[in-house]
């Protein structure tokens, strides 16, 4: 096809009012945000991107004004030949801006939205899935994990995701230390055969204390323990908790930029590397971290915690990338993500990844509109 024109941009911000908040070690989710954009071709073709937008708790509007009052001079009228031009294009013109204001986090997170709105409409004009525009050969469905799990909600949780067909399930821990493993023990030892149970710690200790609950769990056969530091510690001590725990560590929705995702990968420190397509890299960058980690002999497993369109956008990444990863989908309600799938996310703990053009669908829910509270266009 010849090069297309980026003519509009449309984006909403929405919030759905939950009752129970989503916690983590760090701070709780009191509602459930998302940032959805479309971008439109000079021929009226389209495509559809989420933009992340969990944290801050002013996140979702924000990134919705930062793309339409700052970067959108850069998108409407370029024109590009290839669905990766926008994401090379964005990183180029917003470095200075991104430095100015030291708001790296925000512009990357728009150009990640973006990026996957171009992947989708070069996939529907070329009339193939997402997946399929990445590789020819990618899967037709992915193996999921339920996630979102509390620790101390697992109890109730883990029997309805076994209902639903999980085999493998993440549970959030970070919270008491002793609490977390007296209930992670009990959950271990109701692990059903052929049951597999992960744990994310979402940054929550320093090195001591994580090496405290490596020296009490590493014979629990857990599935692997995903940032049980921060992101951003040195890479020793990293390689130190890397070698006194038997349970392989997790990391990657935190990290950001190819060269530090290729350390990440080159190192032994880490089993599943985790990268978000609405947080860091969308598409382009994703799908080549993706094979980058199968190449260097880790496990690609899609973090993803938000609206329909990251989830679709994540199963289509895994499904292109392969591999032996596992796609995560959170089992709390969420109707900005639950909307896309009427007749569910998952059967029997497996993802299915549309043969339909781009991600698969054309409009937006309409039940989405009551949660809307900003929408901007640009032409």
């Amino acid at each position: 096809m010849t090069g297309l024109l980026i003519t509009r941009i449309d984006v909403s911000a929405y919030r759905v009012p939950i009752t129970n908040p989503v916690m983590t070690s760090f701070g709780a989710m009191t509602n459930r945000p998302s940032v959805f954009v479309r971008l439109t071709d000079q021929d009226g073709a389209f495509g559809w991107g989420e933009i992340f937008a969990n944290w801050p708790a002013a996140g979702a509007e924000h990134r919705a004004r930062l793309l339409m009052e700052d970067m959108a001079d850069l998108v409407i009228g370029f024109s590009t030949g290839k669905a990766s031009g926008l994401f090379h294009h964005l990183m180029a013109r917003t470095h200075i801006r991104a430095l100015q204001c030291g708001e790296w986090g925000p512009f990357a997170q728009v150009i990640a939205g973006l990026d996957t709105a171009m992947h989708d409409l070069f996939a529907r004009r070329a009339g193939v899935s997402m997946a399929r525009h990445l590789n020819p050969e990618a899967a037709t469905t992915v193996p999921a994990y339920a996630s979102g799990i509390h620790i101390a909600a697992a109890s109730t949780m883990v029997p309805k995701v076994r209902d639903l067909g999980y085999q493998a399930m993440k549970v959030k821990i970070g919270f008491d230390a002793e609490t977390d493993l007296t209930l992670l023990r009990d959950l271990c030892a109701d692990r059903r055969d052929g049951e597999r149970l992960f744990t994310d710690a979402n940054q929550a200790w320093n090195l001591t204390q994580v090496l405290a609950f490596v020296d009490q769990t590493n014979e629990l056969g857990l599935g692997w323990l995903e940032e049980p530091i921060r992101a951003d510690m040195p890479a020793e001590q990293w390689t130190e908790l890397a070698k006194a725990s038997k349970t392989p560590l997790a990391a990657g929705e935190n990290i950001t930029g190819f060269d530090d995702f290729d350390a990440a990968i080159r190192s032994d420190n880490f089993g599943f590397i985790q990268p978000d397509v609405a947080k860091w890299g969308g598409v382009t960058g994703c799908y080549r971290i993706g094979r980058a980690i199968i190449a260097g002999d880790r496990t690609y497993c899609p973090h993803f915690l938000g609206g329909g369109i990251g989830l679709l956008a994540s199963g289509h990444l895994l499904a292109a990338v392969g591999g032996k990863g596992l796609l995560e989908v959170d089992v709390n309600a969420n109707p900005l993500r639950d909307a896309f799938f009427p007749d569910g996310m998952c059967k029997s703990g497996i993802f299915p990844v549309t043969n339909a053009p781009g991600l698969g669908f054309e409009q937006l829910p309409e039940s989405l509109a009551q949660y809307r509270t900003l929408d901007l266009s640009r032409s």
